[in-house]
This record gives structure tokens, sequence and C-alpha cells, in this order.
């Protein structure tokens, strides 16, 4: 499987002649949903969910097909069958990958600010991309996408997260926000500079791929 990062929370994994596009939002190049064979949405926010976009990308290809929570799903009305909504501890064939759904609610941002649904997609037992949420699936990871920077976020939360999902490496994600001194910085705390997780951590930068 091949993993490339596609700009802030996107990311895109190939296998064969499929392709499987996770959180295409506003900060993502609109080409990332090229060739798509299915898209998974983790929640609302438009970082992460861009519905125009992703109707256009549907009106494009009549194969094309959504899972999402129920939050997004509705704001994608009129795709009827297209559209398949999915929760914590669901089990789905999308595109011939085998997606796992773990968790429930975003992070919090602040007690004042209400919470959305979020929903993690594990993709064939190897990749995590736990949306904007720290969600510890109850199964092993190979690969954990980390949410670099947020606003909900502090470094040492993103420490203690590595180090409980204990996965065999970590990219980040979530990093639109940072400039190359922040990317420079938070990137060593959860490295070498750091306090130490058993998770080897690196970034892609948007466009490069990895092997899996």
């Amino acid at each position: 499987m091949e993993l490339t990062k596609q700009g802030h929370a996107c990311v895109v994994l190939t296998d064969g002649d499929r392709t499987l596009v996770i959180d295409p939002g506003a900060w993502t190049d609109p080409s990332a949903l090229q060739g798509a064979s299915a898209v998974l949405i983790t929640h609302e926010h438009p970082d992460h969910f861009e519905p125009e976009r992703l109707r256009a990308a549907l009106d494009a290809d009549p194969a094309l097909e959504v899972w999402t929570n129920k939050s997004v799903a509705g704001r994608l009305e009129g795709l009827g069958g297209r559209v398949h909504v999915v929760g914590n501890g669901d089990a789905v064939t999308v595109a011939g990958f085998d997606v796992r759904v773990h968790g429930e609610l975003h992070a919090e941002i602040h007690p004042e600010i209400p919470r959305v649904a979020n929903i993690g997609f594990l993709v064939d037992g190897q990749v995590f991309h736990p949306g904007d949420a720290l969600t510890v699936p109850d199964e092993p990871v190979a690969t954990l996408l980390l949410p670099m920077h947020a606003p909900w976020s502090k470094t040492a939360e993103l420490i203690d997260y590595v180090r409980a999902v204990h996965a065999d490496q970590a990219f980040a994600v979530h990093d639109g926000l940072l400039n190359e001194t922040g990317l420079g910085l938070v990137s060593g705390l959860l490295g070498e500079r750091g306090p130490g997780t058993p998770t080897p951590f690196s970034r892609l930068a948007p466009g490069d791929s990895t092997e899996l």
C-alpha cells in the first residue's frame, strides 16, 4: 500500500488500482480526489470536509461513494445510497479495503464549544486516521496518522497518545497551521528532542508518498 500526504488532514491510500481518499477538506488541493475509488470523511469541519467540492467529484464519477458519520451524511442529501453512514465499532469493505471505525466525538476545543461527531478509520488493519480526536483503537495499529497541531491539542497530549497507540510508525497530519519553525519544533518534541515514545515519528510534505 502507498500512502500519499495531500495537504493538512488529507491522505490518499493506493493499492493497485484502488484509491482511498481520507478527509479532502478545504485546505487540500482538489486534485486529491482525482481517481478516487472511495472517500472517507471523519467529521464535518471544513478542513476535513468541503461539501461542494465533494459533490462535484461525485457528479464527475457516478461510481464514487462516501463513508462517513451521520452529521456529514446529512449535508450530502440527495445522493441516495452513494453515502454510507458508519459509526464506532462498524467494520465495512470500502473499494476492496477493510475499514474498521473507532471513536465517536471530536476532541474538546473548549468546554463552551459543543463537540461534533468524529470517527476514525483503520484501513486494512494498517493505517489509522483518527480525525480530530486522540482515539486509541482496541486493536493493533501499524501506521498512525498523528494530528500534529490543532486548536484543541497540546504536544504533551500527543506524546502520550503516541505512547498509548504504540504503533510501528507515525506520520504527521493536521499540520497546515504550522510554519516551518513550528513544524521543526513540534517534530523535535515528538521525535529525537522530546521525552521519547516507542514509535518513530516523521512528516511527509504535501505530495510526498511512502510505501507501507
